[in-house]
């Protein structure tokens, strides 16, 4: 009976028998910021703004609590939940509006808010988001499950939704958001 487990164990990880991983989402809301026109901003966010020509407008911003830039000159600039695009537009609109002729603006992200990690894994808390983290690789950095871990089903709860969703991640690849909230939940048995 072992060697018949054994035979299929070995056969399934052969090339071609094992099932490919399909690389999808879980659900709106939780694609990578790796198109960084489609990213939203979000408190937390730290950008590069450059004022071509204007050394002393140019520098680091964080986006507040409350979803702004202070920017020199005009003051907030609202960013929560806008692309780089649009306050990068924004910017130049307001500079041009009485301060500065023609200005070229540029914001980019430097450094994403982070992500959480709760429930059973070794170490829970909050962790630095890299462009590209996939669900393991946010567990990894937590230092994997703890032997209570119900690893067959992960919740999430996107920085941008109010509810979190429940998924079976096995065969995926799920990308995590910066400030997503994931929660591995215990097992019963």
């Amino acid at each position: 009976m072992s060697r018949v487990i054994l035979s299929l164990l070995i056969a399934c990880s052969l090339p071609g028998c094992a099932t490919a991983p399909e690389s999808a989402s879980v659900a709106a809301g939780m694609q990578p910021p790796a198109d960084p026109t489609a990213f939203s901003l979000g408190p937390g966010d730290r950008l590069r703004i450059t004022v071509f020509g204007e050394q002393k407008l140019s520098g680091d911003y964080n986006v507040s609590n409350t979803g702004q830039i202070a920017f020199p000159l005009i003051g907030s600039v609202a960013a929560s939940g806008r692309t780089l695009e649009d306050v990068q537009n924004t910017m130049r609109d307001k500079l041009a509006g009485g301060y500065l002729q023609d200005p070229r603006v540029s914001v980019e992200v430097i450094n994403y808010r982070p992500f959480y990690i709760l429930g059973e894994v070794m170490k829970p808390g909050e962790y630095p988001y890299v462009a590209g983290l996939t669900l393991e690789q946010a567990i990894a950095k937590a230092g994997g499950y703890t032997y209570r871990a119900k690893r067959s089903r992960i919740h999430i709860k996107a920085a941008t939704q109010a509810l979190e969703q429940s998924t079976n991640y096995r065969n995926k690849t799920i990308l995590v958001q910066p400030g997503d909230t994931i929660r591995v939940p215990e097992r019963f048995f």
